[in-house]
């Protein structure tokens, strides 16, 4: 591994040496270094490593280390002139097998990052295995103890990336199974969301004004907005955000007007969405991390619903680096087996499974807690005429009945920037700024 650079350029003293505290504090680095617990990100790849620095990746155990000590042990004083061999045999390997569906970078002279958005911990850790496994063997003929080499990381902070064993026992237990979680075009193979009988439809122009149950003409009109982790304030993406229109009258139905619509209405407006959302985000000129679609209970709810919602959710995911976060609405009343059904459904298809809550009271926080939901969102009150004191006294309540249902809380429209450091102090993780 190669010492990061905020490591490597220290100062030291008239005679050479470091400062005391300095010595100490690299004794300790080399030691967690040597027991495998830290690993070191070459200096021109800490920038690149810290984009993906997201605490929910991280908490859900998605980012690994993949390591190539044992080829460049088994190499030894031909490592330097075989390493240029062996890391374009790893990226063959990795891109072949990530495809577009995952990340993948090398980080110092043995080890890759690497992210596997769409799956569990363990299930990315074996895939892990079983990438090693192949490079070991190409070079080695043995991969035996490859395992030891995958290590999960728990923390990404000035180019060092804290790390931790993975459970070797079950990691090669699912390795061995060799069971095809991620195709390198998809999460799974698109009848693994469909119900039988049921065909996908393929991406349409679903967006164009339709014919509601009631006889109004709706069309969808989409706006996407800035999404930040608070932690650091940093942009994770673009959240969507749908207005449903009357179209001969340009009246926007409101939020319970549209939960209100029948369920092939709601469908339709779903499909709308993200179709719209996608021309959108294909016009941006930057690639961002994720995307946060938004899609009804109801329509996930029905096998009809969900295979026509995968190919705009991967045409969707497509777009961004890390994957889509499904955002579900209309959650509301809706009974618990239901929501830890449907959010166990999506799971394949999504980075993160969001629950939405258009009355975010302690009551509604606690009857979703514990339904498969990764993360809780709702607005923020904006009418003028909530002040200061009030707006505080609300998401000092809303707050602390909602990290008790979840870990991470989004809070959308918090208007001002100092609403948002009074969201962060309360225990709100991610928010949008927006307003209006």
């Amino acid at each position: 591994m190669v010492e990061s650079a905020a490591v490597a350029t220290r100062p030291r003293d008239a005679k050479g040496a470091r400062p005391a505290s300095q010595g100490a504090e690299l004794g300790a680095l080399a030691k967690a270094q040597l027991s495998g617990a830290l690993r070191l990100v070459s200096g021109e790849m800490v920038d690149e490593v810290e984009r993906f620095a997201d605490p929910m990746l991280l908490t859900e155990g998605k980012i690994a280390i993949l390591s190539l000590e044992a080829v460049q042990h088994g190499f030894g004083e031909r490592w330097k002139a075989r390493r240029s061999e062996v890391f374009t045999f790893a990226n063959q390997v990795l891109e072949r097998s990530l495809g577009h569906r995952g990340v993948h970078r090398r980080v110092s002279d043995t080890d890759f990052f690497v992210i596997h958005p769409h799956l569990g911990r363990l299930q990315g850790q074996a895939a892990c295995l079983r990438y090693l496994t192949e490079i070991q063997t190409h070079f080695l003929d043995d991969a035996a103890h490859a395992v030891k080499d995958i290590l999960q990381v728990t923390r990404v902070c000035n180019g060092r990336l804290e790390t931790q064993p993975v459970d070797a026992e079950r990691v090669e237990a699912l390795a061995r199974a060799a069971a095809p979680e991620v195709a390198p075009d998809g999460p799974r193979r698109l009848a693994d969301f469909v119900e039988p009988g049921e065909t996908a439809q393929p991406l349409a122009n679903h967006w164009a004004p339709f014919a509601a149950s009631d006889g109004r003409s709706l069309r969808i009109s989409v706006a996407l907005e800035p999404v930040y982790e608070l932690k650091g304030f940093t942009r994770i993406g673009f959240r969507m955000i749908r207005r449903v229109v009357v179209a001969s009258s340009g009246e926007a139905l409101s939020p319970q007007q549209v939960s209100a619509l029948s369920t092939a209405d709601l469908l339709r407006a779903d499909l709308a969405t993200i179709t719209r959302g996608i021309d959108r985000l294909q016009g941006s000129a930057e690639q961002q991390l994720s995307l946060i679609v938004p899609v009804s209970f109801s329509s996930l709810a029905n096998p009809r619903g969900r295979a026509e919602l995968v190919e705009p959710v991967r045409a969707a995911a497509a777009l961004v680096k890390l994957g889509v976060i499904c955002e579900i609405l209309d959650i509301e009343g809706v009974p618990q087996r239901a929501l830890t059904e449907v959010t166990s459904l999506i799971r394949p298809l999504s980075l993160l499974v969001v629950g939405r809550l258009a009355n975010p009271t302690a009551s509604a926080f606690a009857r979703v807690a514990g339904s498969g939901f990764q993360a809780l969102s709702f607005e923020c009150p904006h009418s003028p005429q909530v002040g200061e004191a009030e707006f505080l006294g609300w998401a000092t309540a809303t707050l602390q009945a909602a990290r008790k249902a979840t870990r991470s809380v989004m809070v959308y429209r918090a208007g001002s920037m100092k609403r948002a450091g009074a969201l962060a102090a309360l225990g709100a993780t991610h928010m949008s700024l927006d307003a209006s």
